[in-house]
C-alpha cells in the first residue's frame, strides 16, 4: 500500500515549487525590466524617482504632477515666483547648484516644470491650467516647445481612465525600492534614472552610461518652423497674463542647437532671447548637459538674465506707497 502521507505531501510540494518558480520569475522581471533595475541613490526627504529606464516602469513624473501624487508638489509649483517650462534639456540645464544659490540669495521660490519624452506645450499648457500658478517670471526653453506631438506619458495621464491607478501603483513601488536598494545596492541595477525635487523640480541623475559629447549650434533659420511656432506662441503667451518683459525665452544648448531659428521666433514674438554660448560645454548622453556644463551654462544665463528677473520680481515693490 502506498504511504498516504506521502501522497498528500506531493500536491503540496508541487504547489510550493510552482509558487516559488512564479515568485522567482516575477523577481527576475522586476530586477531586469522593473524598478529594481534602477539605483536608489537619488531618494531624499525632498525627492522622488521620476524616471527609471525600463520597459515596466519608465515614467512616473507626468503622473506625479498631473494627479498630485507627491505631497506638497502642487503647493511648491503653484507658489513659485519664477517658473521654468520646457523639456528635459531645460531640466538638466538648470538643475545646478548655481541655480539654487542664485534664487536662495533673495529667498525667491522657483520651479523647474520640465519633463522628459521631448515634452512640450501640449502637456505643459493643460498642466498650467490645472494647477493655476501665479509666477512673476516665466522662463521658457524654446527647444521643441511648440511641437505638436503629444508624448506617450502625456496622452496617458490626460486621456486614459486607468492612468491614475497605474501611476499610484508606480508610486507604491518606490517604497520597497527605496528600502531594499538603499540598504543592498548590489541587489539592484544601474539603469539610467533621475529624481525630481518636490520643492524646486530640480533633476538629479543616477546610473546609465556616461558620454562626453560637445554641444554644437545651427545658425540657419527654418522659416516654416518660425511661422508655426510664432502662430502657436502668440496664443500661448497671451494666456500667461504677464508683462512681456517678464517672459524670457532661452535655449539650453545641445547637438545642433537651433539658435538662428529660435532667435527669429523670439524676435517675431517680441520676447527677449537669453541663450548664452559658453565654450567647451558637453553632454552626458548626446542630448543633455552634464552637471559641470550645466553649472557653467546656468551661471552665464543668470549673469545675462539676472537684471531682468530682478526687475520683474520687485516690480510691485516700487508701485503705490
Amino acid at each position: 500500500m502506498p504511504d498516504s502521507s506521502a501522497a498528500r505531501f506531493k500536491p503540496g510540494l508541487y504547489i510550493t515549487l510552482v509558487a516559488l518558480a512564479a515568485l522567482t520569475a516575477y523577481g527576475y522581471t522586476l530586477r531586469k525590466d522593473g524598478i529594481f533595475s534602477c539605483p536608489a541613490s537619488g531618494y531624499g526627504p525632498d525627492s522622488y524617482l521620476a524616471y527609471c529606464e525600463t520597459d515596466h516602469y519608465g515614467d512616473y513624473d507626468h503622473g506625479a504632477l498631473w494627479f498630485d501624487l507627491e505631497p506638497g508638489i502642487r503647493r511648491f509649483l503653484g507658489g513659485a515666483q519664477v517658473l521654468f517650462l520646457g523639456n528635459s534639456r531645460m531640466q538638466f540645464g538648470f538643475s545646478s547648484d548655481t541655480t539654487s544659490r542664485w534664487f536662495a540669495a533673495d529667498k525667491v521660490p522657483y520651479y523647474l516644470m520640465g519633463f522628459a519624452y521631448w515634452e512640450n506645450y501640449q502637456f505643459e499648457w493643460p498642466l498650467l491650467k490645472r494647477i493655476k500658478p501665479n509666477p512673476k517670471v516665466y522662463i521658457v526653453n524654446m527647444d521643441l516647445f511648440f511641437g505638436t506631438v503629444v508624448s506617450g506619458p502625456a496622452a496617458s495621464v490626460m486621456n486614459d481612465s486607468n492612468a491614475h491607478s497605474s501611476y499610484r501603483r508606480k508610486r507604491l513601488w518606490q517604497f520597497p525600492h527605496r528600502a531594499l536598494c538603499s540598504s543592498f545596492a548590489q541587489l539592484c541595477g544601474d539603469k539610467g534614472t533621475f529624481y525630481r525635487s518636490i520643492r524646486t523640480g530640480e533633476y538629479t541623475r543616477s546610473g546609465g552610461t556616461q558620454f562626453q559629447d560637445p554641444v554644437s549650434y545651427d545658425m540657419k533659420i527654418d522659416d516654416q518652423l518660425v511661422a508655426d511656432y510664432v502662430k502657436r506662441g502668440r496664443e500661448f503667451f497671451a494666456s500667461l497674463t504677464l508683462d512681456r518683459e517678464c517672459i524670457l525665452i532661452t535655449l539650453v544648448p545641445s547637438k545642433d542647437t537651433r539658435y538662428g531659428t529660435t532667435k527669429a521666433i523670439a524676435d517675431a514674438l517680441g520676447l527677449a532671447l537669453i541663450a548664452p554660448q559658453p565654450t567647451g560645454l558637453t553632454m552626458f548622453d548626446h542630448s543633455h548637459l552634464d552637471r559641470p556644463s550645466a553649472e557653467r551654462w546656468s551661471q552665464a544665463f543668470f549673469e545675462a538674465a539676472g537684471p531682468q528677473i530682478h526687475q520683474c520680481l520687485h516690480h510691485d515693490a516700487g508701485v503705490g506707497g
